[in-house]
């Protein structure tokens, strides 16, 4: 049982490294259009090609990123005896891991 436990925490930091990108994506969507509309941060000064070219980029992207996260874990899921509310939330929080190390040390 505890290797299981190791492997899904290895596979989801490991798939964490690239999960970098899209969550940057989806910060940078959401801090140029709505919250920069709301009036809580401020538009990127050089950002003139409008939104929907980062929709263009960033849905592939975060889709096949997703989709391959999903893949992945769903695989690893059927060898582990965690209940799945316990599992799928504590996957995607190690799967954060290493964008929250980045925004903390960078």
């Amino acid at each position: 049982m505890r290797r299981q436990w190791w492997t899904a925490a290895g596979v989801n930091l490991l798939m964490g490294v690239p999960a970098v990108v899209p969550v940057w994506l989806l910060w940078y969507i959401a801090v140029n259009g709505p919250l920069a509309d709301l009036g809580w941060t401020r538009r990127e000064p050089t950002e003139n090609d409008g939104m929907l070219l980062w929709w263009v980029i960033a849905v592939p992207i975060v889709t096949a990123f997703a989709l391959l996260w999903w893949l992945a874990n769903d695989f690893v899921r059927r060898r582990n005896t965690a209940a799945t509310r316990v599992y799928w939330p504590a996957c995607a929080l190690v799967t954060l891991a290493p964008t929250f190390a980045l925004m903390i040390f960078a």
